[in-house]
């Protein structure tokens, strides 16, 4: 039986820091943005409901395929099971994240 991959993908996005779970993670056709395929969200088998989880739900309902910029791509793991998908505050709480600095070829200066 194949084995079925899963990707945990944090990020930033407005300030925030997502956390989401995708199927197929992969370099995109567009320079500098990652390929986030197929979003995987927990099943409805509880009566408890996290409104970030449903949050992430609800902006990502219509989404086939999303591109995340790369500069904005904390950390990407492949993982064996499925956690629960958030958003969190990303305006301090300990995280010193830097982004990567990504270099063009442009003018050199003299």
């Amino acid at each position: 039986m194949p084995k079925k991959t899963l990707y945990k993908v944090i990020f930033h996005n407005q300030g925030k820091i997502y956390e989401i779970y995708a199927k197929s993670v992969h370099q995109g056709a567009m320079f500098g943005f990652i390929e986030i395929e197929q979003l995987v969200f927990g099943e409805k088998t509880s009566i408890v409901v996290d409104p970030s989880e449903e949050n992430l739900k609800s902006e990502f309902a219509e989404v086939n395929r999303t591109y995340i910029p790369m500069h904005s791509v904390i950390r990407i793991d492949e993982v064996k099971k499925q956690g629960t998908p958030k958003i969190t505050d990303g305006s301090g709480g300990g995280e010193n994240v830097m982004p990567f600095p990504i270099y063009t070829k442009g003018e050199e200066s003299k």
